[in-house]
């Protein structure tokens, strides 16, 4: 049995509606909760443990990469401490939307191909699909309450050109990868999705979703059933090397260890310069709604999937779990912070583009989290010059791939040959002038929009010629 989720909102009139959050000017002081939705179920807990002073890993950052890690070294006899600069679960691991796929979207597959050849691409491939059932396995066999859910994946055609396409490649993934999958007319796409907008899509039947804020928590209990310590307030401040091992410093206290593993993702920061310079960290922000009855429910989210769209700046959305409020995300606005409604503005824009007849719902919550990305896309896990292990770098699709490589890395500090995957031998490139790569974040993302833009502006003047 699934642990509950968050009631109804019973001071849903004092939100702004939908309408309202995309017109604006909203005030910041509008009823807006500026946290994850996800913490109103699984709190972030704020009580600060000891900083152990000995352990046989320690593990820098409590995300699910980090966590993953830390229940497979236990269950292998390892002493482990996860330390966190924050409170445990701050960060993205319970930012995300919850939809959890393969960690196959962000090459076709004949673009992998010609990237790094067809057997490697095919090894890459096949091991995303066993992330996703990874996350499955795991899950049922530590008994997390989590609402874990096979619902599929549909993935709309932002244009009939991008249908085609979309078409080719997923026959390619059946071909060469053996991921089944099955496409969606725009005549039938009302079995789908309540939507006029779109021109059909795919759909990935064993893709799933998930809460991440109790899958986060359930994972904490089981690392703290099985002696592990995660600490709050106690980012790592520097790792030295000391005779076999190493000690890490921390605000309260220092950690002698014999492996560390860095597992920070999003928010790597310059503690391994190595590290720093490989990962470029990109906002992603998030709203939810309040209730929406269900008879417009029920036709708007017809098979309750995750979704998503093609576009270069693309946005993603699901259900609440046991509820019919909407989960929408997207890149986060360049303007404000994260308690201004001006940075969740395009995300209501977007939505009612999507869904016109909900302008009238109230806003619930809007947050935001930052994404790890690489400078090839592809994630990377492995071992630093100086001995220390590292997994990051998902591009936006931590829960899978997060979750698969915390275990790996893990295993691979261990020894265990089970910890070899077919990103062991990639080469794991730094952004060229790193400093101007994070700053241009925006810029290139407000191009990506205006060509988005203007490839429908043109397609739409093909059809009609």
């Amino acid at each position: 049995m699934n642990a509950p989720v968050s009631s109804p909102d019973a001071n849903a009139a004092a939100h702004p509606t939908l309408a309202e959050l995309a017109r604006g000017p909203v005030p910041p002081s509008a009823g807006i909760e500026y946290r994850p939705y996800w913490w109103d179920a699984a709190p972030r807990e704020h009580a600060a443990p000891p900083v152990p002073p000995n352990a046989d890993v320690v593990i820098i950052g409590s995300g699910f990469t980090g966590l993953s890690a830390a229940l497979t070294l236990l269950r292998h006899g390892r002493s482990v401490v996860v330390l966190e600069r924050g409170v445990p679960g701050y960060g993205a691991s319970t930012r995300n939307g919850g939809q959890i796929g393969s960690g196959n979207q962000k090459f076709r597959v004949k673009r992998l191909i010609e990237l790094r050849g067809r057997k490697k691409a095919e090894a890459m491939l096949r091991e995303g699909v066993r992330m996703l059932d990874y996350v499955g396995h795991l899950i049922e066999s530590e008994g997390i309450d989590c609402h874990f859910s096979r619902c599929g994946r549909f993935r709309a055609a932002i244009r009939p050109e991008h249908y085609e396409a979309m078409a080719r490649d997923m026959e390619d993934l059946r071909q060469v990868a053996g991921i089944e999958s099955f496409m969606v007319p725009r005549a039938e796409q009302h079995s789908e999705i309540g939507s006029d907008v779109f021109y059909g899509g795919s759909v990935l039947p064993s893709d799933a979703s998930v809460h991440p804020g109790l899958y986060h928590a359930g994972l904490v209990r089981r690392i703290e059933e099985l002696g592990g310590a995660v600490v709050g307030q106690a980012g790592a401040e520097g790792i030295t090397p000391d005779g076999a091992g190493f000690s890490v410093q921390t605000p309260r206290g220092t950690v002698r260890c014999r492996n560390v593993i860095v597992a920070t993702n999003g928010y790597t920061d310059r503690l391994v310069p190595e590290l720093g310079r490989r990962i470029v960290p990109i906002g992603s922000g998030l709203i939810a709604t309040a209730e929406i009855p269900e008879a417009i429910f029920s036709r708007l989210l017809p098979k309750n999937r995750a979704y998503g769209n093609t576009n270069r700046v693309f946005y993603y959305f699901r259900a609440a779990p046991g509820e019919r409020r909407l989960i929408w995300g997207g890149r986060i606005g360049r303007v404000a912070g994260n308690t201004s409604p001006l940075a969740f503005r395009h995300l209501a824009r977007d939505l009612l583009h999507v869904f016109p007849e909900v302008g009238s719902v109230p806003v619930t919550h809007a947050w935001d989290g930052m994404i790890g990305y690489t400078y090839d896309e592809i994630p990377h896990l492995g071992r630093t010059a100086t001995g220390v292990h590292y997994a990051l770098g998902y591009c936006g699709t931590g829960v899978s791939r997060a979750t698969y490589f915390g275990h790996k890395v893990a295993l691979q500090l261990l020894g265990d040959r089970e910890g070899q995957t077919a990103f062991d031998d990639l080469v794991f490139p730094a952004f060229p002038a790193h400093p101007i790569a994070k700053r241009a974040v925006p810029v290139v993302e407000t191009w990506y929009r205006v060509r988005d833009a203007a490839d429908g502006t043109m397609s739409s003047l093909k059809r009609r010629s």
